[in-house]
């Protein structure tokens, strides 16, 4: 297949590239130069955001007046609406397909448990400038894919994603605290279920999906209950040589003093609605599909090798904040909280 990657340099969207490439697929990925591309690609350069920032997609054409063809064209953006809109439009006559990689945030507040595809979502503009609201940037950008390809336009909806090239910095934290050792705050239970996606299945399951033809939203997370904290944290201590001892800490002894779920404590959420919404969903119509998801100790190792070759330096997305507890406040905590 002949497949235009926009981005298609760093985490998800590299993931995918690397995917296409491993089957023999013709690969161009149009992005901004911030990042290299990988090997064995066509390179278009432009910026989507900039006036005339899509004229590179018109070059190669061929002798064709409305430039290349593509089977299918992947989209990771994360920011205005407007973006997707103008990209898709400009595409619409040139590819089969359109892949938006969504989010499972498109979903209104609080999420039922086992709530579909169908639950009810925020509203979304497809013409909004603004990129503000992550939720409502997303929804927007299944509306701008959808309006222009209409059941071409396939739209992933991942929710916590992990793995090699993490550049949030959610899982290489967790890896770079273990790898210090000590006593290490866990927070409980340690039987608190968890539902995410390896980039890499992602990868796989979506590739396979523009093959079969498939358009719509899928929800594309693993099942739920695919693994646990405890589950998550003892392979994160095995994968970096077993120096830390993890301190198991109750939820609510850790919201009491203050900690903040998600942010300092990357990944955790305590039980409750927002767990609920983050790791409840129904995943049924992508695992009929095919979606297949690794084993966390799977991700957590070859994630810990990606990391230690980059000496614990993970990249870092500079539009996302730093996650982690600090040394010290970490250090405070074990003073103060009852742990086991």
């Amino acid at each position: 297949m002949r497949l235009l990657v926009l981005g298609g340099t760093e985490f998800v969207g590299r993931a995918l590239v690397d995917e296409a490439l491993a089957r023999g697929w013709e690969v161009t990925v149009f992005h901004r130069g911030r990042h290299p591309a990988p090997p064995g690609v066509t390179v278009l350069h432009g910026d989507r955001t900039a006036p005339d920032g899509l004229l590179a997609l018109n070059s190669g054409a061929s002798g064709q007046a409305a430039g290349p063809y593509w089977d299918a064209v992947i989209d990771t953006w994360t920011g205005a609406p407007v973006a997707v809109r103008d990209a898709a439009a400009a595409l619409a006559s040139r590819a089969e397909h359109y892949v938006y990689v969504s989010s499972r945030s498109v979903h209104s507040h609080p999420t039922a448990p086992g709530a579909d595809e169908s639950a009810p979502l925020v509203d979304g503009d497809p013409d909004d400038k603004e990129d503000g609201d992550y939720a409502r940037a997303k929804r927007g950008g299944e509306l701008a894919a959808t309006a222009a390809f209409g059941e071409r336009a396939l739209l992933p909806r991942p929710g916590l994603v992990i793995g090699p090239g993490e550049n949030i910095g959610r899982l290489p934290w967790w890896l770079n605290r273990a790898a210090r050792g000590g006593p290490m705050l866990a927070p409980g239970p340690r039987s608190l279920p968890l539902q995410y996606i390896d980039a890499r299945d992602l990868a796989t399951w979506t590739l396979d999906a523009l093959e079969r033809g498939l358009g719509g939203a899928y929800n594309t997370v693993s099942e739920r209950g695919h693994t646990t904290m405890g589950a998550l944290l003892d392979a994160v201590v095995s994968a970096t040589g077993n120096r830390a001892e993890p301190q198991w800490t109750a939820p609510d002894t850790l919201l009491l003093a203050g900690v903040e779920p998600w942010s300092e404590l990357p990944i955790w959420v305590p039980p409750g609605e927002l767990h609920d919404t983050l790791h409840g969903a129904d995943v049924s119509k992508a695992h009929a599909e095919g979606l297949r998801c690794r084993p966390a100790a799977e991700t957590v190792a070859a994630t810990w090798q990606w990391l230690h070759a980059l000496h614990g330096q993970a990249p870092h997305r500079p539009d996302r904040p730093q996650v982690g507890l600090a040394p010290e406040r970490e250090a405070e905590l074990l003073r103060q909280l009852p742990t086991t």
